[in-house]
């Protein structure tokens, strides 16, 4: 062990010292300098190195070497004059180069290591596995693709026999023969099939002092063509797709150029593949913009875009779809509808829809929103009622749902494959709601249909019967719709034969029946026979709790009707409807939220407080303020009553949004006296 003391604690002490302290066969016994904040000091004591200013106390240690790195001139000669027998003493110019040497020995041996990760990152980073052996034959170089084909750790085999450690190997025989053997197939213990090149390492005399193998696994190319070949088969059954299609599909890059067009396209259009592969995005556009551009530069869907397109200049609506890869657009595709045939089947399906509520009820308990105590007792009720064959008045304000429960408990019965009938008893007449009701037999009036007609109650037997606003019906149809109830029979106008009728009835009123019976206008006898199962349903102010649930229900069915797109309702759109009464319930919800949805932008998904109109409760209170603050003149009683009645019906008809079956319900006439109305106040 080599003992040194060094004498200058500066930079320079600090650079030996760091590269002596590393060396095993040296021992650092001291450091000395005049300051004790020198660098090498610092380090020293870091280290546990003996530091001081003194030298005397570290000569009894017998140093081998004394460095000198004062960088003070006089120190040297004082320092040989010492005389210290077995001491070498080494000069502060020399110590300086070997600082230099010790510094350009590290720069060099990073800049090695440097080199040496760089070639090792190589070699792990490639799929290609790679060994190599020296001249005696045992590994010097085993990389990660290596480790992953073959199955061995690189850092159990590297410095073994390659022939001891991996079978199948013929790197020895390419040391004995020193010929290279390139492209060849072999299949390792594992199974796995490889393909390897296998070269001798030669020095300049030419000598082979080693071998080298690169190889791959040729698993991974055969998968990689069943890849491409499964590519191909997928794109041969798009293709197929595509063209068996009856949509007429259009498809252009990021640039908006042609690149695909189908069969159908070309039937739809008349454009060939020629007219428009190839072509900008607007070719085929005879009237409109395209759609495929505006894609292409906002990267959102667009739908429902009626264009004109091709030389016959067809009405077409569309359809167009960006197409991403990840985030990177790649084009668009567009699908194109022609009108015509969606008109018909527009018309067609209307016409099926017309059938099929003549035959079953369109409502279920499902469509019924609200979860409040008060929905939910009623509900409750109307689901029992579905169990029996009872007859139901359903009762509550206009608007409130009920024919919607009407339909459910109809749904919900045994009677649901069977007929369900509807009939307003306030939209007809007293003669006409009796023949309808009840039939009439041939000759029974003037007009009358040969052969007699079949009233509803016939019509509906074995099924449901709703009578809607039964409060409506006049003395003499009430006496005979207790008859029906009572004996389950009825008689056609003009004749006389009793004919039986298994109907189950549902009735509605928004009346309050107990004071029509107290002023005659409502049979009380007939209020019992309906009154069985009554049902209340509240007004949407007494559980605006189920508003939110009810919005969202309603905003999904305006959407279908008017082709939107509109998700959800702002809240303090949805606080500003809490703070309404709803006089006409949810029917005038949906009034409101279609009007708002007609305000809003096409794109736009959210109903905003700005989107709703202005809602007003009608106030009798200040009507009749409003009349006594023109009364400064006398008027009789008839021209003031004549006043009220203008301006609360054209109040009600244009919170309806003009809407005249609508507005009569509210009113609680029937359409005919609306129609009176409005033509004698001058409001159509």
């Amino acid at each position: 062990m080599q003992k040194f003391l060094i004498i200058g604690g500066g930079k320079g002490g600090r650079a030996i010292l760091a590269t002596l302290s590393s060396v095993e066969f040296v021992s650092v016994i001291g450091i000395v300098d005049v300051r004790d904040d020198a660098p090498a000091v610092i380090e020293a004591k870091a280290l546990g190195i003996q530091t001081g200013h003194d030298m005397e106390p570290f000569l009894k240690y017998r140093p081998d070497v004394i460095l000198e790195v004062t960088g003070d001139p006089a120190i040297y000669p004082a320092l040989l004059q010492r005389n210290l027998v077995g001491t070498m003493i080494i000069s502060g110019d020399v110590a300086k180069l070997m600082v230099r040497l010790i510094h350009e020995k590290e720069r060099w041996f990073r800049a090695w290591f440097g080199r040496q990760q760089e070639l090792e990152a190589i070699l792990n980073s490639t799929h290609d596995g790679m060994i190599a052996v020296n001249k005696q034959g045992n590994i010097t170089l085993f990389n990660r693709a290596a480790e992953k084909i073959v199955g061995l750790k690189g850092d159990e085999v590297v410095g073994k026999p390659v022939v001891n450690t991996i079978s199948n190997t013929r790197l020895h025989y390419i040391l004995e023969k020193g010929l290279p053997e390139l492209n060849r197939m072999q299949t390792l213990s594992s199974g796995t099939e490889i393909m390897s090149n296998r070269v001798p390492v030669r020095n300049e005399k030419g000598e082979v002092v080693g071998a080298v193998a690169v190889f791959r696994d040729v698993s991974e190319l055969k998968d990689l063509n069943k890849q491409v070949t499964d590519l191909e088969s997928v794109k041969m059954m798009l293709q197929a797709i595509i063209n068996s299609s009856d949509d007429a599909i259009s498809v252009v890059d990021e640039n908006g150029l042609g690149m695909l067009i189908n069969p159908a396209y070309t039937r739809l259009t008349g454009l060939e593949p020629i007219d428009v592969i190839g072509k900008p995005a607007e070719t085929d556009i005879s009237e409109g913009e395209s759609m495929h551009m505006r894609v292409l530069q906002s990267q959102k869907p667009v739908r429902g875009v009626r264009l004109k397109v091709g030389p016959y200049r067809k009405e077409v609506v569309v359809n167009v779809a960006p197409i991403m890869n990840g985030d990177q657009l790649k084009g668009s595709v567009g699908i194109l509808h022609d009108v015509t045939e969606l008109t018909q089947l527009n018309r067609d399906l209307e016409r099926a829809r017309r059938i099929i509520r003549t035959l079953e009820a369109k409502y279920t308990f499902d469509d019924i929103m609200g979860s409040s105590e008060a929905m939910y007792v009623a509900q409750e009720q109307a689901r029992q009622a579905a169990k029996t064959r009872a007859t139901v008045l359903l009762r509550g304000e206009s608007g409130t749902g009920k024919e919607l429960f009407a339909h459910s408990i109809h749904h919900a019965s045994d009677r649901k494959y069977n007929q369900f009938v509807r009939v307003n008893c306030a939209a007809l007449s007293e003669t006409l709601l009796e023949s309808e009701l009840f039939g009439y037999e041939e000759g029974a009036f003037t007009g009358a249909k040969k052969g007699g007609k079949t009233g509803l109650f016939e019509e509906a037997s074995g099924g449901t019967l709703f009578l809607d606003e039964i409060g409506e019906l006049a003395p003499s149809t009430q006496a005979k719709l207790l008859r029906v109830l009572q004996e389950k029979e009825v008689i056609r106008v003009g004749g006389t034969k009793a004919i039986p009728v298994d109907v189950r009835v549902i009735a509605a009123t928004h009346v309050q029946l107990e004071h029509a019976i107290q002023t005659k206008r409502f049979r009380e006898d007939l209020y019992y026979r309906l009154n069985v199962l009554p049902i209340q349903i509240p007004p949407l102010r007494m559980h605006k709790e189920d508003l939110s649930e009810l919005a969202l229900h309603l905003i999904k069915k305006i959407n279908q009707e008017y082709g939107r797109y509109v998700e959800v309702i702002d809240e303090k759109a949805l606080e500003q409807l809490r703070q309404y009464d709803w006089p006409g319930n949810v029917r005038e919800l949906e009034n409101v939220l279609g009007r708002a949805m007609i305000n809003m932008g096409f794109h736009d998904k959210v109903i905003m407080s700005t989107h709703l109109p202005v809602l007003h409760a009608v106030s009798s209170k200040q009507d009749e303020q409003d009349i006594v603050a023109e009364g400064s003149e006398v008027i009789s009683l008839k021209e003031a009553l004549h006043k009220y009645e203008k301006s609360y019906v054209q109040k009600i008809f244009e919170q309806c949004g003009h809407n005249k079956t609508e507005t009569a319900k509210r009113l609680g006439v029937s359409i005919r006296s609306l129609y009176y109305k409005l033509e004698k106040y001058e409001l159509l």
